[in-house]
């Protein structure tokens, strides 16, 4: 049997927030599509109780024998569906659960804790490790080491840019590129050096890492994060029960844009100019949006779970 490990243990994030957010109750059916250590998963299933049903995905399987663990322990009796795959694939992994609908979806985004905390898997700024950041290294070919060594300094520079947003994106592409025709960067070290190269010395004594921008940026290629969110919550809202409810916590402006818009789209009844004396375009609104503008930890969490700074939580029904 797996050990829950200390790594997965890390404080979930506005658990409170997000159990309040989807109302479930006993008998309900809930997908954690972001599973980690289980943290909201392990309150959720004592929601639902021994009539409901867990689904948990993750594509990390140091954090699926984790949960499977943990909830075991903490929540006998509940039924659990541990499904390993990328919520990008939601249809297909909600067909493998055989469930007609779920009452109540999570998404946690981001890299959780345990995969910054553990050297070896090259997500971190503070060790250094080989440049991989794959979520699940077994399914995805590309990693962080080809990325940095193979793309040409436009795409480096507009992957900075647009998912980091790094103000000194080009600078710091251009020293990538200089340094790897002497060798190749291999390790997250070696990253770190070449992108403090990047950025002028006074930049770098004020605010975050120097590098945890670009850290960010490379991690969402690697992982195609924000192709995968929209589509997973795409597939999220299909699934949804009338009256169900979806929850996304994400932790920078681009993940919360595109929940945000995904909403937005679903929630909008008909676009057809006002002049039209009847509806032509047939579109009817799926999603009532209950969070116009998005939740926020309280100073007290961000104290206690520092993680919990930049979180925002959206939350919608469907109708």
């Amino acid at each position: 049997m797996a050990t829950l490990t200390p790594e997965y243990r890390h404080e979930p994030v506005m658990l409170q927030e997000v159990l309040e957010a989807l109302r479930l109750s006993e008998g309900s059916t809930v997908c954690d599509c972001t599973l980690g250590g289980a943290g909201h998963s392990v309150k959720m299933a004592a929601q639902v109780g021994e009539e409901g049903l867990l689904i948990g995905i993750d594509q990390d399987d140091m954090a699926l024998a984790a949960a499977r663990t943990r909830l075991a322990s903490e929540a006998p009796g509940v039924p659990l569906k541990l499904l390993k795959g990328n919520f990008g694939d939601l249809d297909e992994l909600l067909c493998r659960a055989e469930v007609p609908g779920i009452d109540g979806i999570l998404f946690d985004l981001g890299v959780s804790s345990p995969q910054l905390d553990i050297p070896g898997r090259g997500f971190s700024y503070h060790e250094d490790a080989p440049l991989d950041m794959r979520m699940d290294p077994g399914n995805n070919p590309l990693n962080a080491a080809e990325v940095i060594n193979t793309y040409n300094e436009a795409d480096l520079a507009r992957i900075l840019r647009v998912y980091g947003e790094e103000k000194f994106a080009d600078k710091i592409a251009r020293e990538i590129v200089r340094r790897r025709q002497l060798s190749p960067i291999e390790t997250t070290g070696e990253l770190v050096e070449a992108v403090k190269a990047g950025i002028p010395a006074a930049a770098r004594r004020h605010g975050h890492h120097p590098a945890r921008k670009s850290f960010q940026a490379i991690r969402i290629e690697v992982n195609h994060e924000l192709d995968v969110l929209e589509r997973g919550l795409e597939a999220a809202v299909r699934w949804l029960n009338p009256g169900g409810r979806i929850c996304v916590i994400s932790y920078h402006s681009l993940e919360d844009r595109i929940v945000k818009h995904v909403f937005q789209e679903r929630s909008r009844g008909c676009t057809c100019p006002p002049e039209l004396p009847v509806c032509m375009c047939g579109n009817v609104p799926t999603l009532k949006v209950l969070t116009r503008k998005p939740l926020v930890a309280t100073a007290e969490e961000v104290g206690r779970n520092p993680r919990a700074r930049s979180a925002k939580i959206r939350v919608a029904e469907r109708l």
